[in-house]
């Protein structure tokens, strides 16, 4: 089966968790007045909040995975 058509069998469900263990999102947000960096897994999860960019990407590679940004 080629990936074309594999991409196309996924059930939404399926959509969502590809990259799940492999990639997370660095997002900007603020929170009581304040700048903070949320990250998110790939299925839109937050998993944590960061006072800093760098420290949000230190953290997303320490459990072996690829850190993406979000603007």
């Amino acid at each position: 089966m080629d990936l074309d058509r594999t991409l196309r069998s996924l059930s939404s469900r399926d959509f969502l968790s590809l990259g799940l263990s492999q990639v997370a999102y660095v997002k900007p947000v603020e929170q009581d007045g304040h700048s903070y960096f949320a990250i998110y897994a790939a299925d839109g999860t937050q998993m944590a909040v960061l006072a800093s960019h760098e420290a949000a990407l230190a953290v997303i590679r320490q459990h072996d995975m690829e850190p993406l940004t979000l603007q």
